[in-house]
């Protein structure tokens, strides 16, 4: 019995991702002849049709999408296969490694001189992304492991603890809130700035908040540098990662912080990678190395 090649699971998952011949020939590095036979060739030896093929578009049947499922699977169980003999001896090689936005301004910084001085060896390709496009690249093999904030519902998934990062109350310095001996959320939760849906920050201040109404009634910016510049326009309040306040956020504008009172409002930032990955053991020694370099 012949069976398909990862050759030819991997056109074919290329072809699935990008919808076009051109482009998913040139993410594979070979020709648009060449990956259109290697479909072609799977789809003989399977006795399935898998793609449909007009002039404008690329459409996949319904057994074609099983099939992409299932050759995804078989993708990365031969990368973990070919990791097995690659997970001892010091941090070395390419590692894809994912972050989320608001994470990755604040660390990389301080983290990327590091390695590249005491781990030379290590490539690190780094991919900024929302928590579900990382949990949905972890899963499907482009990445090897991310740092995540949670709460957050991936599935599937081991994690190293990195640290705790408390989430602050900003506001403007002259706000009266600021002179409120004891903080309440009735002080704030009406006035409360938040990022747009896909930030998972954002998840974490209306779960704290306990406000789901907020969805509707907020204003929202798509970054936590526009936040700040709202709230030191007397716009409303926000909640900021403390990670991101003591990376000089808020310098040079009239905005200023307070602890909340509640000692669960915060975020737990871990790196995340696949359940039984063949490296978990490098993983592990990479979130001991990341946990360093942050002191």
């Amino acid at each position: 019995m012949t069976l398909p090649s990862l050759k030819q699971l991997r056109y074919l998952v290329h072809l699935h991702e990008h919808r076009n011949f051109s482009r998913a020939a040139a993410a594979c590095n070979v020709t648009q002849a060449a990956l259109s036979s290697g479909i072609q060739e799977l789809e003989s030896l399977l006795r399935l049709h898998l793609v449909e093929r007009t002039r404008r578009m690329v459409a996949f049947t319904a057994v074609g999408e099983q099939v992409v499922e299932k050759a995804r699977e078989m993708l990365r169980v031969a990368q973990d296969l070919g990791n097995i003999g690659h997970g001892e001896g010091p941090l070395a090689g390419m590692l894809r490694l994912g972050i989320i936005p608001t994470v990755g301004p604040y660390l990389l910084p301080r983290l990327l001189p590091r390695f590249a001085s005491g781990y030379p060896l290590l490539e690190l390709h780094v991919r900024e992304e929302f928590s579900a496009n990382l949990c949905a690249a972890l899963s499907h093999g482009e990445l090897d492991c991310a740092i995540l904030a949670l709460p957050y519902p991936c599935t599937a998934l081991d994690y190293d603890f990195l640290f705790d990062d408390p989430l602050m109350l900003a506001f403007h310095m002259e706000d009266p809130v600021g002179g409120h001996a004891t903080l309440q959320e009735a002080d704030w939760t009406e006035r409360l700035l938040l990022l747009p849906d896909g930030h998972c920050l954002r998840d974490h201040a209306l779960a704290l908040c306990g406000r789901a109404d907020l969805q509707r009634q907020a204003m929202s910016a798509a970054t936590l540098q526009t936040l700040v510049h709202l709230v030191d326009n007397r716009l409303g309040v926000t909640l900021l990662p403390e990670m991101a306040v003591q990376a000089g956020l808020l310098h040079g504008l009239h905005v200023t912080t307070r602890t909340l009172p509640d000692p669960e409002a915060k975020r737990r930032i871990v790196l995340a990678w696949r359940n039984g990955a063949a490296l978990s053991t490098t993983y592990q020694r990479l979130a001991q190395a990341i946990r360093e370099a942050r002191h």
